[in-house]
Formats: C-alpha cells, structure tokens, sequence
C-alpha cells in the first residue's frame, strides 16, 4: 500500500514537562510549595541515604522518586493532593519557558493534537498546563487507598520507552499520523526516535 502523505495524516505533537516546558525540575518546586521550605530541605536531608543511593546509580531514578514522594505525601487525603496540584499551578508560571509554550499554543491553533506526557505527578501537571490549553495528560500517577495516598505510584514511572508505551495505548494507529516530539533529557529519547519530527530544547 502507498504511504500516506504527511500533508494530510492529521498532527499529534506531544511535549514532555520537565526541562521542556519548565526551565526546572517540577517535583522539587511542587513539594516546597506542599511543605515550606523548612520541611523540605528537613525532608531532603531525611531522604539523604536514598538520593545518594540514587546518585551512586544503586537504586534506579523511579525507586528513588517514589521513596521521596513517600516521605512527603503519604498519608495525604487525595482531596488535598489534587487541591494542592491546582493551587500549585495558580504559581508555577514563572517556571514555564515562555518561548516552548509559544510554540505549544502554536500547535493548539494549527489543529494539532496536544498531549503533555511526563514523568511528573498528574495532579499537578494537568491543571498547569490546562491553563495553557492542553486538555491531554499522560504522568505518573499515584496509588489512592481509602482516599489516602499510600506513598507508591500506580502506574510505572512515565519515562523513556514507558512514554512512548502510554501515547500509544491512547494514539495506536501510529501509521495515521504524523508525530511530533519535543523533549530534553534521556527520558525523552524514546519518544523523539518515534516521532517525524523530533526537536531538543536545550
């Protein structure tokens, strides 16, 4: 069969979060934010072992992120965590990277279809970036028991292929469109080697 022509397959662009659309790392400014900065760099010196496990590459970026997002949040009714995620965003837009959400809402114009995929909490990236038009989030997302949050993620950290494993479980007809990724960092590599179109921030 011929190849679609890319003019007229329809457009889906996704950008990551962190290091993309943000000039710096949102899970350290989400929890200053939830806790002051007393009970962070407290927390963050509590958490000294495993972020020096996690340099020292003895325990893998996901096991690390999950036993810090532990320390401060288990416990938390999810009501509060998902108020917490919207009052961050009331906030967060001096972290933004004014010049990559341009061409975000450039994308929204055009007709494409935005996805924002990240390895970053749900809760607080969907109302960050709701502000900006982008109605389609894929993060990491946490476990919820008897409306507390019990410390463990739900899902597999939203990175490297596993980005790319959660656009296609939403967007499976790979053949229909044509895809366009922006991302930063390693965990982006995946999905850039997957798109059309891949363009590094830097």
């Amino acid at each position: 069969m011929e190849r679609k022509d890319d003019t007229i397959k329809r457009r889906v662009v996704v950008f990551d979060f962190d290091g993309t659309l943000t000039s710096r790392d949102s899970l350290a400014e989400f929890i200053r934010f939830a806790v002051g900065r007393w009970r962070y760099y407290a927390g963050l010196l509590a958490c000294s072992p495993v972020l020096a496990a996690y340099v020292l590459k003895l325990m893998p970026n996901y096991r690390a992120k999950e036993r810090l997002f532990s320390h401060f949040f288990r416990g938390m009714s999810q009501e509060d965590f998902v108020q917490l995620g919207k009052d961050f965003a009331e906030v967060a837009h001096p972290m933004m990277r004014l010049e990559v959400l341009d061409s975000l809402q450039r994308h929204i114009a055009d007709g494409a279809k935005v996805y924002v995929i990240s390895a970053s909490i749900e809760e607080w990236v969907r109302p960050i970036v709701s502000r900006y038009g982008v109605r389609n989030v894929l993060g990491t997302r946490v476990e919820v028991s008897g409306g507390l949050l019990t410390g463990r993620f739900l899902t597999k950290n939203c990175y490297g292929p596993e980005k790319v494993r959660r656009l296609l479980e939403v967007e499976p007809r790979r053949e229909e469109y044509h895809l366009t990724a922006y991302g930063d960092s390693r965990g982006d590599r995946e999905m850039l080697s997957q798109a059309d179109l891949s363009i590094w921030v830097h």
